[in-house]
């Protein structure tokens, strides 16, 4: 049998590990771009947002690099916040519009969603 002590050093290296993990990795979440494209069509995001062009709302790659080695949890939390609440969005004109809230619940195909518009490259913030 193992002692009590033994087993409480595994369990804290075991779960050290996880923690190391989850906050040191660039992309624990496995992204799934059909998935997130198919979501963001579902909902209505492209009529406003292009993946590589602005329309009413900025292109999906300019929002990435707007978020480039900026805390990426913090970013993740505020991005699924921003769709699924309603919040005001600002305009290049000045103006303010209550972001369209997102009809799906699934936490995870939100954060899919948000994971995968993070992980697009060769944006610029901000946008022309």
């Amino acid at each position: 049998k193992m002692s009590y002590s033994i087993r409480m050093m595994r369990l804290v290296s075991v779960a050290s590990a996880v923690l190391a993990l989850a906050f040191f990795s660039p992309s624990v979440f496995a992204i799934d771009a059909d998935a997130a494209l198919s979501t963001a069509r579902q909902n209505g995001c492209l009529k406003c947002h292009g993946v590589d062009k602005e329309k009413d709302g900025p292109a999906y790659r300019d929002i990435a690099a707007k978020y480039k080695g900026k805390d990426h949890a913090e970013t993740v939390k505020r991005l699924i916040f921003h769709i699924t609440s309603g919040e005001k969005a600002k305009f290049p004109d000045g103006h303010e519009e209550e972001h369209k809230i997102i009809k799906t619940r699934d936490v995870a195909q939100q954060t899919n969603l948000v994971e995968w518009i993070l992980s697009l490259p060769g944006g610029m913030w901000p946008a022309n």
